[in-house]
């Protein structure tokens, strides 16, 4: 059919050919893959935002990518004013516990509702005391 006949040598370099472009794939989607890792592990609020640009930014540019990878190692103590700090953790480790699973949310799925404080919770978070005031000064020092 080629016109010639075809050796060991040329099986040899097709199947390298197929090993080399297999492995590029297969670099490609670790590589593509690590901020969301990096955001799983760390336990990032928002873990999945950062696992999906990580996979979509490595397609046109690699730009979102490396914001992606950034974001998945910035700080992570922030809290939800809506809700109190071990509702918070608690809702964080659903979401870690969902996203390792592998589903993903459904259309329309938002954060969990803000919950109102109970009145028998023992550990309510108010605010800290105003600071008092400063000391009015005149020409000559403090005003008494």
């Amino acid at each position: 059919m080629l016109g010639f006949e075809l050796d060991f040598w040329d099986y040899v370099t097709f199947a390298t050919a197929f090993i080399a472009g297999g492995a590029g794939v297969l670099t490609y989607i670790w590589i593509a893959g690590l901020p969301g890792r990096i955001a799983l592990a760390r336990h990032h609020p928002e873990a999945e935002a950062v696992k999906l640009m990580g996979w979509a930014g490595l397609l046109p540019t690699v730009l979102p990518w490396v914001q992606a990878l950034i974001w998945a190692f910035r700080p992570t103590e922030i809290v939800d004013v809506r809700r109190f700090p071990r509702e918070e953790a608690r809702a964080i480790e659903e979401e870690m516990a969902r996203l390792q699973d592998g589903q993903h949310a459904p259309a329309g799925h938002a954060k969990a509702p803000a919950t109102a404080p109970r009145l028998a919770d023992p550990d309510p978070i108010s605010p800290p005391p105003p600071p008092p005031p400063p000391p009015r000064l005149g020409p000559q020092g403090p005003l008494e």
